[in-house]
């Protein structure tokens, strides 16, 4: 049985002291041990997020990386750096670096094997925009996403791994795929993965993103394909994350 993984995507938000408070908090709200909870911190706030995580079950991800291990190469972050922090997980490929920072699935993929070789979990994301859903694209653009960006890996690796599927059109915009069209494309995915890997592939997390909250998360998480959730808004603030970890709590 695949252990559901929810992880917090804080984007461009919380200081350095507002992540340790956040993390601080979050530690006495989740009282489920049957989750895997991961939050991702901008890279000036991993330290203290991680110093305040110590002797907790939550995991520290950082929410991009560079493929090299060092070089000239201004403004980037290494997977060595990252490790060193103690980072467990990092997010790879999403969307809005996509869209704003000129990521391709070529740099996802060195992206991914970069995080391999320093011991760090890829959360890799894909997704399609509204206009590619609204020309019946999903499955071509989605499937992709995941040949190109995985390109190379072994089964063992894609065990391993996290995939995200999170619909562009319903990142930030309180727009939800319906738990169904979420099944939908996440079921979709898994088949990719097993056409490249095999049954390993029964072993592979799979995230649904986008606008996912408190009231929506039983809904998804019920569905069979869908184990866990990229959290996004509702990651910022203590209560509302905790409940969407805590969901299966009564």
């Amino acid at each position: 049985m695949r252990q559901p993984i929810i992880a917090g995507n804080w984007k461009m938000h919380k200081t350095s002291s507002e992540a340790h408070q956040l993390v601080s908090q979050l530690k006495s709200l989740i009282t489920t041990s049957s989750v895997e909870v991961v939050v991702c911190p901008p890279f000036t706030a991993l330290a203290e997020a991680v110093k305040a995580a110590n002797q907790s079950k939550i995991l520290v991800g950082a929410q991009n990386m560079f493929w090299e291990e060092k070089g000239a190469y201004t403004g980037e972050i290494s997977g060595p750096m990252l490790k060193e922090l103690g980072c467990t997980y990092v997010i790879i490929g999403h969307s809005e670096r996509r869209q704003y920072f000129g990521e391709t699935d070529a740099t996802v993929n060195k992206k991914v094997m970069a995080a391999y070789q320093n011991g760090i979990l890829p959360i890799v994301c894909v997704g399609e925009t509204l206009a590619d859903r609204e020309e019946k694209k999903t499955m071509e653009v989605v499937g992709q996403q995941v040949r190109e960006g995985l390109k190379g890996l072994d089964a063992d690796q894609v065990k391993k791994l996290v995939i995200a599927y999170e619909p562009v059109w319903a990142i930030g915009t309180g727009q939800t795929a319906t738990a169904s069209d979420a099944q939908e494309v996440i079921a979709f995915i898994r088949e990719i993965l097993r056409e490249m890997y095999g049954d390993v592939v029964q072993n592979t997390r799979i995230q649904y993103g986008g606008s996912v909250k408190p009231g929506n998360i039983s809904e998804l998480m019920a569905q069979p394909d869908i184990d866990g959730a990229l959290v996004g808004g509702a990651s910022l603030e203590a209560n509302s994350f905790a409940a969407i970890v805590n969901y299966n709590k009564e």
